[in-house]
């Protein structure tokens, strides 16, 4: 199994990057799991507490879940995947089967923080893209998609989400194999990634 890590700041493209590889692959051959599904469960938490979480630290992420969920997609088992509601700043109590492929991709803003999961990944790409892009990109997601107010998500940016960026997600350039820039549609990389998909499989 190959496993690509996917990471770069909050709105850089990153799902834009994952889909133009899927695009290149036979769909029972690849997976994808979402770091945003492995926030830490909070239901011990009111919502009011919820809400105040930094969830653009590296402390909010369930890790060890994650770790021992890419172990076991390694050994051909599946796995239960935790789905996340962004509206209730919690997990949902569901899940998604997922089955092993010959390609898992992890993608999230978090991941390459984390030494042991990065040791599992086989590819590590950052998307760059410029901060004034990210933020109007998740201004429109977090209003249309996460139902919070132009003030709210202003506020986080500020306060939280900079910051973050600042210390955790920028550093972790160094340890990526291919940086994606992607102020443009950026084929040349993407070929460069599907490249060394098809030489590995």
């Amino acid at each position: 199994m190959l496993i690509i890590g996917i990471a770069g700041g909050t709105g850089c493209g990153k799902t834009t990057v994952v889909n133009q590889i899927l695009q290149e692959l036979p769909e029972n051959e690849v997976g994808v799991i979402s770091q945003d599904s492995y926030y830490k469960d909070t239901s011990h938490l009111s919502y009011d507490e919820r809400v105040k979480i930094n969830f653009d630290h590296p402390r909010s992420i369930d890790f060890e879940l994650l770790e021992s969920h890419l172990k076991d997609l390694r050994l051909g088992k599946s796995i239960e995947q935790p789905v996340y509601s962004f509206v209730k700043h919690n997990r949902t109590g569901d899940t998604i089967l997922t089955h092993p492929r010959k390609v898992m991709i992890v993608e999230g803003i978090l991941i390459l923080t984390n030494p042991e999961l990065r040791d599992m990944f086989d590819i590590k790409i950052f998307v760059h893209a410029d901060s004034d892009e990210r933020l109007i990109r998740r201004l429109k997601r977090d209003i249309t998609e996460r139902g919070r107010d132009i003030d709210e998500v202003l506020n986080r940016y500020q306060n939280t989400l900079k910051p973050m960026h600042e210390q955790f997600i920028e550093p972790m350039k160094e340890y990526a194999d291919i940086i994606i820039p992607n102020n443009k549609y950026n084929t040349v990389a993407v070929d460069i990634v599907k490249t060394i998909i098809h030489n590995r499989l």
